[in-house]
Formats: C-alpha cells, structure tokens, sequence
C-alpha cells in the first residue's frame, strides 16, 4: 500500500511540474494562446497589460479594407504614402489595387501600403476611426489604434487577450487568410515574400502577422490548424517568439479539450 502511495504521490508531483513548465518556459512579456472556435484561453501571461503591437495592426488595417474596399478598386499612390520602416516599395502616382497593396502589407508589412490602403477607405482619418470601431464590435476593450501601419503612438495599444480575438476574427475572413497563408507572391508586377517563418517551419500555420519597432520589440500574431481544430497564438516583446509559438501550439495541440488552462505564476486565471 506505501508503495503505491508513493507512486501516486510521485505521478501528481511530475504532473504539477510538467504544467509549471509550460506556464514558464515563454520568453514573452505577454502572450495567449486561444481556441479560435470556443474562445477559451488555454495559456496566458499578462493577457491584459496594455502594450505597443508594432505591425501586428495591419491585420485590423487588413479587415476594414476588406470590409470597405473591392480587390480590384485601383489607388493611386501619393507622396504622402511614403513612410518609415518596412516598405513595399510603391512610387508616387502608379496606380495599384487594392488587393496587390493587401499583399504588400501582410507579407511585407508595408508601411506604404498600409497608408495607401487607409486613403481607398476615405482618408486616414476615417480609416483609423472605422479600425476603432471594427475593435470594439469584435470586444478589444482594452485596445486603441491612432495609425494603420502600428507605429508607435502614445495611443496606440493593445493586449495579447485583445489580439488573440482580433485573430480568431480574422480567422474568419476566407480573403485575409488567403492572402496572409502565402509565402510568396507574384502580383502587380512584383515579386513578395512573407515575413512570417512558421509558414515554411511549423505544421498547420495559415498565417497571420509579424510586427517589431525598437519600443514594441517584437511582436507576433499567428494562426495553426490542425486535424479540424484551429488555435491562435499572441507573443508581444518576445525575442524568441517562433520557438515559443511553436512551444504554445505544442502545448495546446497536446492538452486534453477541457483541461484547465496553463498560467504563469502568481496570475490570476480566466477562462
């Protein structure tokens, strides 16, 4: 009878110790990990500190276009679009549609495109206050956008909790998925390539969004489905988020559906 106390006693330790691992081993100074189709949460740190996103913006920048705009509606690219940081490349007065400007801005993060595409939806002014919004229908409670791009703004901030429900969102929208899933695209005369590596590097990844600035650090939104079952997954400042979003999936994909979710220590825990 000791004995086998003992080896319950040991099996209830090793557990507790193998979800303590999963609860710490992040590099991220916040990160989620949701189910797309229930909303749980199964992993959270800091889900609720309000932090700089960097170029993971472009994905709600991605869904009022879409909402707003035809694929095929042409813009005529303007001086003013020209910006800092990443870059597709667009030159004053060709004229560019609407869908090759979406690839520029989910596979090369274009700032340019990002303010191109913000001009089809009647000026940057309404597109930011349309993006506002499309945040508060989708619940992002904690989260507010000044820009389209994800430059810093002392105004504009999200949650790695509010991200993850833009994601399962955008999850959704068959268009944006198909075109943040691309590796690579030939379209309006120029050749893009995804920033995003775990479509080349880890099983089942349909895409979504990197993002860094020197505040922001870097910051990473992505989407994995796998046997019928879609996650999302959230990193921000994280300077080893490929391994740690591979860590998330392989933490979520391995769990029993119903297990209770993984937390960092000292946090409270919400489903």
């Amino acid at each position: 009878m000791k004995f086998a106390q003992v080896i319950a006693a040991a099996l209830a330790v090793l557990l507790l110790l193998t979800q303590q691992v999963w609860a710490v081993d992040l590099s991220a100074t916040a990160a989620v990990l949701m189910d797309c189709d229930t909303g749980q949460i199964l992993y959270q740190k800091n889900a609720d500190k309000r932090m700089r996103i960097a170029s993971t913006t472009k994905i709600l920048t991605a869904l009022v276009v879409l909402e707003e705009c035809g694929l095929r509606q042409e813009v005529t690219v303007m001086q003013r679009h020209m910006a800092e940081g990443s870059s597709m490349y667009l030159k004053p007065g060709e004229r560019v549609t609407v869908e090759t400007l979406l690839y520029g801005l989910l596979l090369c993060s274009g700032n340019d495109a990002a303010l191109a595409l913000a001009d089809a939806c009647g000026g940057e002014k309404q597109c930011i206050r349309r993006m506002n919004d499309l945040a508060g229908r989708i619940g992002m409670n904690s989260s507010h956008f000044e820009n389209p791009n994800g430059l810093d703004g002392e105004t504009h901030y999200s949650t790695a909790r509010d991200m993850a429900k833009l994601a399962a969102y955008g999850a959704k929208n068959p268009t944006l998925m198909r075109i943040c899933s691309t590796i690579a695209a030939q379209t309006g005369g120029r050749s893009m390539k995804n920033h995003n590596r775990l479509l080349r590097e880890l099983v089942g990844c349909v895409g979504m969004k990197t993002g860094y600035t020197k505040a922001a650090g870097r910051t990473l939104v992505s989407c994995v489905e796998r046997e019928g079952r879609m996650l999302v997954a959230v990193t921000l400042q994280d300077g080893n988020d490929w391994a740690d979003h591979a860590a998330l999936y392989a933490y979520g994909f391995g769990r029993e559906i119903g297990a209770e979710t993984a937390i960092a220590p000292g946090e409270r825990k919400y489903i």
